[in-house]
């Protein structure tokens, strides 16, 4: 695309196209994936491409944007499917319940979102693992809210920092950053975030709301376990696989940094440690140990597995769409452009993240649209000032924390919470609302202060 037969300056022409989008999206209701491939044909045009080299290049920045995050997100959600089929999630939570105690189970609660929310969708975690919740505020007649925001702190750090779940692997997609760094930031991020939105928040708002666990008939009566006369995964079969993928990718990006690039052991690591790979090796393991090991037989293996990657296309689809808007930006010139403004203004790369993130967020409710909207928006930004790779892993935390908070009734988890938790509107913008706000400003926070040193 050529950016000098743009007819509006580079940086209006994006500015233009972004309020298209959110008018596509917030006053139109279009699809996502509708809407951010509209924008990209219409910012194409204005910017002067010839018409008839723009369907090709569409196609050519779909595929570029997916070839990785496909494969990462698709082998994430079969392994995610089997650790809650199996009873593995359950296994989990109720192993980390028992060691901890009734007076550390807030503590156990928020490792448990933490942990089983990285592989499996928020929103399927929280209906596994909420009856936990039922059961300990029943027992100890403390607020609901006293064993549920640790919880739900715990699977909103997860849902939003730590790959392999979708929103930031999609984001790191699209600003080519590396997933081991991107880990090991998202962990440096979480924890904090999850002891101000989960621990912190949740004692003082169980004691300004008490809540009631419903009676046991309501909703689900317990985490969701194996098909009779099938064995129940082990906490640490479930731990082990759960863990693996994250270790490998992890020693991957160190290899990179601590071994000579002629090292045998760099390459092998290299290889082990890619996220292809990793997640490659922790799937097939996963369709064993939690699978036919268990007792499903092979038929009821592939189903899940199949079943899995039905909620992943819509994703996916959004995410290349969103790859394509990036690309069109950077064509344009916009990125140079916006980065010198930043630049001269001093506006830090973090915040701006942050900000574009959350401007979507609000206007549109969905965390992993506006995740994809805002990596598509940073990514001429991040090409045009050559970041290093902390650096770049950085903004893809900056960008899930603006995507995470303030969720209000244009949200899907809003509601989701509400009906789980038995609150009405206004009590679930002061607990859910204030949780997810606490754990993205807190990710901020974190990498905000971390940038000097990256």
């Amino acid at each position: 695309m050529d950016a000098s037969s743009a007819q509006l300056p580079p940086v209006v022409l994006a500015l233009l196209g972004v309020a298209l989008l959110l008018a596509l999206l917030v006053v139109a209701r279009w699809h996502a994936f509708l809407a951010l491939l509209a924008t990209s044909l219409a910012v194409a045009l204005a910017s002067g491409t010839p018409p008839q080299r723009i369907a090709a290049e569409i196609q050519q920045h779909m595929g570029s944007t997916l070839g990785f995050i496909a494969v990462v997100v698709g082998l994430g959600a079969m392994f995610g499917e089997l650790l809650q089929r199996s009873g593995g999630a359950a296994a989990i939570a109720q192993r980390l319940l028992q060691a901890a105690g009734e007076r550390r189970a807030p503590w156990a609660l928020a490792l448990t979102g933490v942990i089983v929310a990285t592989p499996v969708f928020f929103d399927v975690a929280l209906i596994v693992l909420v009856p936990l919740v039922y059961s300990l505020a029943r027992s100890t007649g403390r607020s609901l809210l006293h064993y549920a925001v640790p919880l739900l702190a715990g699977l909103a750090v997860a849902h939003a920092f730590v790959p392999p779940t979708p929103g930031p692997v999609a984001v790191a997609g699209l600003l080519g950053a590396d997933l081991g760094w991107v880990i090991a930031l998202g962990v440096v991020a979480g924890l904090p975030a999850t002891l101000v939105g989960g621990l912190w928040y949740g004692r003082l708002v169980a004691r300004r709301i008490h809540l009631e666990a419903p009676p046991a008939a309501r909703l689900d009566a317990g985490p969701a376990l194996p098909s009779p006369g099938v064995r129940a995964a082990g906490f640490w079969t479930a731990v082990g696989l759960v863990a693996l993928p994250l270790v490998l990718i992890l020693l991957g990006t160190v290899s990179a940094v601590a071994l000579p690039e002629e090292s045998r052991v760099r390459g092998v690591l290299a290889l082990a440690g890619h996220p292809f790979t990793a997640l490659l090796v922790t799937a097939i393991l996963a369709f064993y140990l939690l699978g036919t090991r268990l007792g499903f037989s092979a038929a009821e293996v592939r189903e899940m597995a199949t079943r899995s990657l039905e909620p992943v296309g819509a994703i996916l689809l959004v995410t290349g769409a969103g790859g394509v808007f990036g690309k069109v930006l950077l064509a344009t010139g916009a990125g140079k452009e916006a980065a010198d403004w930043m630049a001269a203004a001093g506006l830090p790369f973090v915040l701006m993240a942050f900000l574009v993130a959350a401007a979507v967020r609000i206007a549109q409710g969905s965390a992993t649209v506006s995740m994809v909207t805002a990596g598509g928006l940073m990514a001429p930004i991040v090409e045009a000032v050559d970041l290093s790779a902390p650096r770049t892993a950085a903004l893809v935390i900056a960008i899930s924390s603006g995507a995470t908070v303030l969720s209000h009734f244009n949200d899907s988890g809003f509601w989701l919470v509400s009906r789980y938790l038995g609150m009405n509107e206004s009590q679930t913008l002061r607990v859910w609302t204030v949780v997810v706000t606490l754990v993205g400003v807190t990710g901020l926070a974190v990498v905000a202060a971390l940038w000097p040193w990256l």
